[in-house]
């Protein structure tokens, strides 16, 4: 229990409650005075438990009082030991505006909704809170433990019923251990008529899963009362503002005139109580704070709410009661409840001021570069990676935070085809991109800037009717046709290659666990027009789901596999035949351009590796592609069995590295309210590419202001990265007989 010498705003100890003499006050006119009501403590949430080791409930029910509200008979609550209580409001005054003259709390209202009627009963219970310090001494006394009888009671007919053990443990939403309730798949939603669920590590599904979230800093309290002991302000530096931990903040019943921007800190707060204050105006920074569920703002003088506030999607109480509120954002509050007026807020909400220019990063000097550029066997490569946010998951139950005008694929494509154009890369990697998106959009606006494309979509596109595929998503790699040729294109379905290893067909972790996934991979090899240089460029989509380390690992691992496999056999085409010097060579008598490159072995082709593998840098996925190697008994495997992979442990040659590794990897790659950081990579191959520049963060001070993306200047919940690659070329060896490579228009 916090007492006020503790409170970090007070730098003294106030007088005892008991000295403070209540006062009156206009009763409602529909709800009575407190006492005819019997309301005590507010019942048992949440929000209101502060210490608590759940041995015992201090709230005795007492079933069936008389309401004079039209609906049945409400259990009320009553303090076994009872404290002193002042019903009255705290500043001491009631606006007489919101008495009578029609007001839904009036007897002149003939009809009280129900969103109303929660409103009015959550502002009566939290007037009867008005003492100092009322939820944690409330909450001392549930903890108190009772006296257990010498001699335990039991009923001798009762047929006690077999332990139940649930091998479905997982980790909720909020990071505790759970096994009430079988973790949903993406092969068994709860939800049949729900869509699947979003193949993101950071964002919840449509059906509740296990998920990555931003959990609290670990605490053995996560809540605070501050209320009823007349605190008159909250410096912007006060120590409160650094409890990041905290869950519940009581504030209520002080002689507070404003909050400091300072409280969206505090980014864990399922709850805020400020009610009983002397309040004109809430900050907007308010709307940061997206974790919020009820947030209370009964009795101050608050004629009007920021736009800002849109942004609490999960909130599911705003009491605004007892306040001079605009007619038209009461009316909302009244008819639809907190819902309609957040939304109305969200759409209405001025788009904040534009995020400066990402800045690249570039590892060379300003000599080497020169010298670089005025090398005309130098060959430049550059790459881009972005997970666009597919249509069918940009919805607003799962991104409740972004106006519903900013999340329309009409307003979204415009800008992620803006940005792509402007990077201007070789070779543009994309995930989330669905049929409709790529025939109808990318397709046709990129060809305009000499782009050709290759394009699968996931294999449960093959299950579904003509409508339904095309909003499958899938992965689709765009290439500049004018500088490069198309000679093959691979696409690998994981649940079908695990199902062909001989390994992997007697695992049962592979059937209940792989085999239910349908990411893919696509693998597209490419000559240099010009030079003859071969590439190899993957582009890949990696499984969502946390509680599915494994089948990630194994994913990545089946990929690189693949991939090897066929750079082994690119190695062993033959080069084609120089190009013959041009007019201007054969005028000048200059000497024709080097011949084209030959590769002993796949490992000297240069490769970029492009994805979405929704891991960080401390998972399996990121040792593995890095190191070349991962033990079979890695942590991410969870000790299930698959095949050599768990006997033998995985190896590559392929000697991989991160782009963004030299200069610094990004400090996220994915931004939403409940998960920032980085699950995209681009992978290079080391022994033949290096890197030039990579394209930087965006700016800190612009998501300070930001709850999450995709938002009015980010149309997705990644952002794209690009880096820039110069070509090592291999060394001289003997040249084997000219061959011509079949012919590919590039486009599927």
């Amino acid at each position: 229990m916090f007492y006020p010498q503790h409170s970090p705003a007070i730098a003294h100890k106030l007088p005892n409650h008991h000295d403070q003499s209540p006062w009156s006050r206009t009763h409602h006119p529909v709800l009575g005075p407190p006492g005819s009501q019997n309301i005590g403590p507010p019942p048992a949430s949440p929000g209101y438990a502060i210490y608590s080791n759940g041995s015992v409930n201090p709230m005795q029910h007492h079933p069936g009082h008389p309401h004079a509200l039209s609906h049945p008979p409400m259990t009320h609550h009553q303090h076994q030991n009872s404290l002193s209580h002042y019903p009255s409001p705290p500043n001491g005054h009631m606006h007489p505006q919101h008495m009578g003259q029609g007001s839904p709390g009036s007897a002149a209202s003939q009809i009280i909704s129900p969103h109303w009627q929660q409103q009015l009963l959550k502002c009566e219970m939290i007037r009867s809170s008005r003492s100092p310090h009322h939820r944690a001494r409330a909450s001392a006394m549930a903890s108190r433990t009772v006296a257990k009888s010498a001699i335990p009671i039991t009923n001798p007919s009762l047929v006690k019923a077999p332990p139940s053990v649930d091998v479905s443990d997982t980790i909720s939403k909020d990071g505790v251990s759970s096994s009430s309730t079988p973790a949903p798949t993406e092969s068994s939603p709860t939800n049949p008529g729900a869509p699947v669920n979003h193949p993101s590590s950071t964002v919840a599904p449509i059906a509740e899963a296990p998920r990555v979230t931003a959990k609290p800093p670990q605490n053995t309290w996560r809540s605070l009362d501050m209320g009823g002991v007349n605190i008159k302000t909250l410096p912007p530096t006060s120590g409160l503002f650094s409890f990041t931990f905290l869950i519940n903040l009581y504030l209520n019943h002080n002689a507070l005139t404003t909050l400091p921007p300072e409280i969206s800190k505090l980014r864990h707060l399922e709850l805020l109580d400020v009610s009983g204050n002397n309040l004109s105006t809430v900050p907007p920074e308010l709307g940061m704070l997206t974790q919020l569920k009820e947030l209370y703002l009964f009795d101050n003088h608050i004629s009007t709410l920021p736009p800002e506030l849109g942004s609490l999607h999960q909130l599911q109480t705003l009491g605004v009661e007892g306040n001079p509120i605009e007619p038209s954002l009461r009316a909302m509050v009244q008819k639809d409840g907190t819902p309609a007026l957040i939304s109305y807020l969200r759409d209405s909400c001025p788009a904040p001021p534009s995020p400066p220019e990402r800045i690249w990063k570039t590892l060379l000097t300003n000599p080497e570069r020169d010298a670089i550029l005025a090398d005309s066997n130098t060959e430049i490569i550059s790459a881009l990676c972005y997970n666009i946010l597919c249509e069918k998951y940009a919805t607003e139950r799962l991104y409740g935070y972004t106006p519903s005008w900013a999340l329309s694929w009409e307003y979204r494509k415009e800008l992620i085809l803006t940005e792509l154009m402007n990077y201007d890369a070789d070779f543009l990697c994309l995930q989330e991109v669905d049929i409709t998106q790529y025939e109808d959009y990318f397709v046709k606006n990129l060809q305009e800037r000499d782009y050709e494309g290759v394009y699968f979509p996931k294999s449960r596109y093959k299950t579904m009717s003509d409508a339904d595929r095309k909003q499958v998503d899938g992965c689709a790699t765009f290439y500049k046709s004018d500088k490069y040729q198309l000679v093959e294109k691979h696409v690998m379905e994981f649940s079908t290659v695990a199902m062909q290893r001989p390994d992997f067909k007697k695992t049962d972790d592979m059937f209940n666990r792989v085999l239910g996934k349908d990411q893919i991979g696509v693998i597209c090899l490419f000559e240099n027009r010009e030079t003859g240089t071969r590439i190899i460029v993957a582009n890949v989509h990696i499984h969502w789901d946390p509680a599915y380390r494994d089948v990630k690992l194994v994913q990545v691992a089946l990929f690189i596999d693949e991939i090897e496999k066929i750079a082994a056999d690119y190695a062993k085409y033959p080069p084609r035949l120089p190009n013959p010097p041009s007019a201007s060579e054969s005028e000048s008598g200059a000497s024709p351009s080097r011949p084209p490159p030959v590769y002993t072995d796949g490992t000297k082709i240069p490769l970029i590796l492009c994805g979405d593998f929704n891991s960080g840098a401390d998972s399996g996925v990121y040792e593995f592609l890095s190191n070349g190697s991962a033990p079979p008994d890695h942590p991410d495997f969870m000790s299930h069995l698959y095949g050599k992979y768990t006997t033998e442990g995985l190896r590559h040659r392929l000697g991989l590295k991160s782009a963004y590794t030299t200069a610094g990897e990004l400090p996220m790659t994915n931004y939403t309210p409940s998960f920032q950081g980085v699950v995209d990579y681009i992978w290079y191959s080391t022994a033949n590419l290096a890197v030039n520049a990579v394209l930087g963060e965006v700016d800190k001070s612009y998501l300070e202001k930001v709850v999450g993306f995709p938002n009015v200047h980010f149309p997705s919940d990644h952002v794209c990265i690009v880096s820039e690659f110069r070509v090592k070329p291999p060394r001289e060896v003997a040249l084997r007989p000219p061959s011509s490579f079949p012919t590919s228009n590039g486009v599927h």
